[in-house]
């Protein structure tokens, strides 16, 4: 079985900071591909940044300058620094991420549950 946890969500006034972390659990032989997502009230599933397992990173246009992510090889987890945070940066945030369980296995696609983050104007 495998986990995806995320931690690090809460209220935070306009222009405050947050750390999101995703902690990959289970039988884990590689991860590769790891990915926030975020989902407003009443609105769509929307990517947030993207991660390789080398560390290629990409955000969308929205939190460019404003948001970090970075990953823990070793320790399976990935981080998302949310600097600025805007009233509109209020979501459910999600961990997304490929995960390989088995050695010559293609790997399958995980979501954590999700943290709210709240930003208030």
């Amino acid at each position: 079985q495998v986990q995806l946890v995320e931690s690090g969500g809460g209220l935070v006034q306009a222009g405050g900071s947050l750390r999101l972390s995703c902690a990959a659990s289970g039988t884990i032989f590689s991860v590769s591909f790891m990915a926030w997502y975020r989902q407003a009230p009443g609105k769509q599933r929307e990517l947030v940044a993207t991660v390789t397992r080398g560390g290629s990173t990409n955000y969308a246009d929205s939190v460019k300058g404003r948001f970090t992510l970075s990953r823990d090889n070793a320790k399976n987890t990935l981080y998302l620094q949310m600097n600025s945070l805007k009233p509109e940066d209020t979501a459910v945030y999600y961990c997304n991420a490929h995960i390989i369980t088995e050695r010559w296995s293609d790997g399958s696609n995980y979501w954590g549950k999700g943290t709210l983050v709240t930003v208030s104007s």
